[in-house]
This record gives C-alpha cells, sequence and structure tokens, in this order.
C-alpha cells in the first residue's frame, strides 16, 4: 500500500528565528517524524506549499484538491495548518474514492512539547484503516470536517 502524503504549510512545519515568534513555514516535517517512527508502511511525501493557513486561499485550496484528485494513491493524507485546515477539508468533500486525512499541530514538530507525532501517527494508522471520505485527525480523534471546528479559546479540535 502507498500512501501520498501532501505537506501544504502550518504550524507543524513552522520555524521560529527569534524571540519576537518570527517564523517562516519550513520544509515538511513530517518525513523526519515517520523515520523515527520507523514507519514501513510505503509512503511518498510531496509538498504543495508551505503556507500559514490563515494565509491560504480559495485557490489554494482549489489547488490542493486537484492535485489530490490526480495522485494515483487511494490513501491521502495531508499535513495542514489548523486554523483553517476544516475549510480545506470541506473543499475536498466532493473527492470520490480515495481516503483523506488532514491532520497538523497547535506547536511546531521541532518543539519538544509539540502533539506533531502524535496527530501524525493517529492519522497515518486512520488513512489505513477508515473507509473512503474526508477525515480530521486531531488529539486522539477521528472528526468528520461537516461537524468540526476549531475551538481557538480550548486550543482543540471538538465536534459541532
Amino acid at each position: 500500500m502507498k500512501i501520498q502524503i501532501f505537506s501544504v504549510g502550518g504550524t507543524i512545519d513552522k520555524e521560529y528565528f527569534d524571540r519576537k515568534s518570527r517564523y517562516e513555514v519550513g520544509d515538511p516535517k513530517i518525513a523526519d517524524i515517520l523515520q523515527e517512527a520507523n514507519v514501513s508502511v510505503g509512503y511518498r511525501i510531496e509538498s504543495l506549499m508551505k503556507k500559514d493557513s490563515l494565509e491560504m486561499t480559495a485557490e489554494d485550496r482549489r489547488k490542493i484538491a486537484e492535485r489530490v484528485r490526480q495522485a494515483t494513491a487511494e490513501k491521502v493524507l495531508i499535513t495542514h495548518g489548523t486554523d483553517t485546515m476544516v475549510a480545506t477539508a470541506r473543499e475536498l468533500g466532493p473527492v470520490a474514492g480515495k481516503t483523506i486525512v488532514l491532520t497538523g499541530a497547535m506547536a511546531p514538530a521541532r518543539f519538544k512539547s509539540s502533539d506533531a507525532a502524535f496527530n501524525i501517527g493517529c492519522a497515518f494508522a486512520a488513512v489505513q484503516t477508515l473507509p473512503a471520505g474526508v477525515y480530521i485527525a486531531m488529539h486522539g480523534r477521528i472528526f468528520d470536517p461537516e461537524h468540526t471546528r476549531k475551538n481557538r479559546e480550548e486550543n482543540r479540535f471538538e465536534e459541532i
């Protein structure tokens, strides 16, 4: 089984440069996380963009959806910023015949206290076991994007 992984940026890939929180979205960190976890399932990683999700546009979402449609793999994992992950997941709703799981992190993957590795692990398992459809894997849960939101005050995803 091959899993196609697309990275589009977000906090998970952020690199901070000073105490004033100046940052850039860097290279995808998922490769390092999967290598450290000794993952033996075949996967390919492609960086589609390096954007903070608050800067993503409707055109960016359409490009992501088109690239997912073009992918030959039936299993697709997307690392994405958490602020607009739900909007992108909803844009992917019409993509048929694929299991698509989006995940991200509330803190950069390079931080020791990051939730990135846990969320990626959950998403990696979910994309292999769930039926075709679009899902969000965050905080040890699998969410339906049509009934999900990010609660910014609690810094977590929840059902609505």
